[in-house]
Order: C-alpha cells, then structure tokens, then sequence
C-alpha cells in the first residue's frame, strides 16, 4: 500500500474528532482498519476509548512503544476544506489526526514486514483533557506490557515538511488548567452600592495576575500564566452576582509551578477581601514535563542526522503541554516536533498541515524502528 493512502486516513479522521473519552466513533475507525490488516503477528486490546495492538517481534530483545493520541478540542473549524470537521464545534486542531494515520502507516509496514523486536502501539485518548496517559499507563495491560521505551510525534506548524526537531532533556513545559469562581451579590445597575459585582472583581484579579511572572518567578526561569476566558453576568442592566476565569499555567520547572499556584491562592484571598465575595479554585487536569531520555534521544537525532532525506533540528525547549510526560517519567523514551509547515498554529480554528509530513513520517519511523 503506498503510504499516500494514508493522507485519506487522515482526512477521514479529520471529519470525526470527538473529546477525551467520548472518541467511540474514532476507536471503531481505528479498530475497522486494524481489522483489515494481516492478524498474523497482531494481538489488539481496547481500554476505554483506547487501543493496544502489539505486533510479535522476530526475535525479540525488548518491546518498543510508540504512541498516538486521538481525542479532538472543543473549537469551531474555520478552513472551509472539503473534508472538514462534521461534528459541530469540534475540530483536530492539534494534529491528532495526523499522528493517528502516521501511527496506522508506520503499523500497517509492520503488520506486512514482521519485525524484529516487539512493538506495541498505544492509540491514547484523551490527552487534550482530562488526560489519558496517566490512567492508560496505570491499566492492567500495561502493567502487564511494560515497554522498553516509548517514542511519540507532535506535528510543528512552523518547521517546514521533512524537518524533525527535538532535543535531549526537556522539551515541554509542566502545565496546569486553572479555573477560578467568584460569586458575590447581584443586583440592579443603577443601584450599584447595594451588590458586589463579580465582573469588576474578576477583571481586577486578571490584572493583579499579570505580576505574578514578573515578580514572583526568577527572571532565569520561564513560567506563563495565560487567562484565556471569562465569563460573567446575564444581561447589560444585571450586576454579575457570578463570574468564571478559565486558564493555564505553564512552567519550566515543578518549583515555580509550585509559586504560581500559591500566588494565584494568596490573590484570590485578596480579591475575597477586597470585593466582600467567596471563591473557589480548581487547577484542573495536571500534566508532568515532557522529559526526553537523553541517551535514546541522542541516538535518535543521530539516525536523522545520518538520514539524507531528513532535517534535524535541535530545538529549544517549549511551553507546550503534553500529557506523553507520564509515559517518560516511567519509560525511557523521546517526543519530537514533526514539520508540518501551516501558516497557522496549534489550536487555531485555520490550521492547516501540509499533508506530505505523513508519508515522510511514516517511512522515517519505519526506517528508524528498523535499525533499533
């Protein structure tokens, strides 16, 4: 099979994307297609909306994991292409489809060309929120599969098609979800004296927030706290007895996001104070640092390196979330950016990869899973 079919594979999933752990139509596409492939070396398993397809290695000297996520984010599409999203405010805008269909090509060679060490492909859900690696690693498959190492892919919209760029260490940051409630007293907007309006309350706590990076992180250090919705009120004559901040934190390091936690607490009490209102704080789904093992790492961009239709770059560090960082708490194993060369970035409602990343990804990893 030419691995342009699976550019199809892509844009078939693209049509489907579901959110974490509701990706049941996702699963039976995966599954349907598996299904199709020779079953002579292939043992599948399903865990929630996840799959395990483990393919019997030759001659086996460890297990090789490589994993995909599946899950879609809660946004709205807006690239007017032909095999656009259909379900209605939902959208692949971070590239799940793309590590699907190179996930399927790389396991299709090797359901064909049996290898020779054991591989076992993870297709996880749910790693958009509210995280499926740390449940999936923590299921009775794969504590009964425990791989040798790990590897996984994220497409990079702003490196250029047959570019791969990792590092050794550190790639993506500790983050954090952040979801603030203030309730005080509505009221009328021409009696503003007798409420405590939560609008105004919430703005000044958004503003305050600001200094928290600027003061409270050390500058050598790199945090970002980023408010990206608020909601409040019912109608423009209404002072807000309610208002909601949603967002994120993202830091390098598990002592600053140990400051900015407890500076966000220090000024909600303030805010409390302040505007006579209670509160409640959630920090919602937690995801560990993306930390690349340095020797596989290194082996692996000298295979890319060595490799004449490949680019390697050795990239910075990133604020990016990934929830892959449990796996390589426990596994040894990398990630790296895959360029998809897009004007637009990740989570954009116009993202648009250039769709010749999949077949290069595909004979890439191949090649590489190969030589281990």
């Amino acid at each position: 099979m030419s691995n342009s079919r699976f550019i199809d594979i892509r844009r078939e999933l693209h049509q489907i994307p579901e959110l974490g752990f509701e990706e049941s139509k996702t699963q039976q596409y995966l599954l349907s297609y598996i299904e199709s492939l020779p079953q002579q070396f292939l043992t599948v398993d399903t865990w929630e909306t996840g799959i395990f397809v483990k393919v019997k290695g030759i001659d086996p000297t460890k297990v090789v994991a490589y994993r995909a996520d599946i899950d879609g984010l809660p946004m709205v599409e807006e690239t007017n292409l032909p095999f656009k999203s259909t379900h209605e405010g939902r959208m692949h805008g971070c590239g799940h489809d793309f590590h699907m269909s190179i996930a399927l090509g790389v396991l299709t060679y090797f359901a064909e060309n049996q290898p020779k060490e054991t591989l076992l492909f993870i297709f996880q859900p749910a790693e958009e929120g509210p995280g499926g690696a740390k449940p999936m690693l923590e299921s009775d498959y794969l504590k009964q599969n425990r791989p040798s190492m790990i590897i996984a892919l994220h497409i990079a919209p702003e490196y250029p098609v047959g570019t791969v760029a990792t590092r050794e260490g550190l790639l993506f940051a500790n983050t954090s979800e952040l979801f603030i409630d203030f309730v005080g007293k509505g009221g009328h907007a021409a009696y503003p004296h007798t409420a405590n309006d939560m609008v105004v309350a919430s703005s000044h706590f958004v503003t305050q927030l600001q200094s928290i990076v600027s003061r409270n992180i050390n500058p050598l250090d790199s945090a970002v706290v980023t408010i990206g919705k608020i909601t409040g009120g019912t109608k423009q004559n209404i002072i807000a007895e309610k208002s909601r901040v949603e967002g994120t934190i993202r830091t390098l390091s598990m002592k600053s996001m140990l400051k900015v936690k407890s500076r966000i607490a220090s000024l909600v009490k303030g805010i409390e104070e302040g505007f006579d209102c209670t509160s409640t704080i959630d920090f919602g789904a937690n995801y560990c640092q993306v930390y690349n093992n340095e020797a596989v790492t290194r082996e692996f961009m000298n295979f890319v390196q060595n490799r004449a239709s490949s680019h390697l770059i050795e990239c910075r560090e990133a604020m990016t979330g990934e929830d892959f960082g449990y796996f390589l708490e426990e596994i040894p194993g990398f990630m790296f950016w895959l360029g998809v060369n897009s004007e637009y970035g990740l989570h954009s409602g116009h993202l648009n990869p250039d769709e010749d990343a999949i077949p290069f990804a595909i004979e890439l990893l191949v090649d590489y899973l190969k030589s281990l």
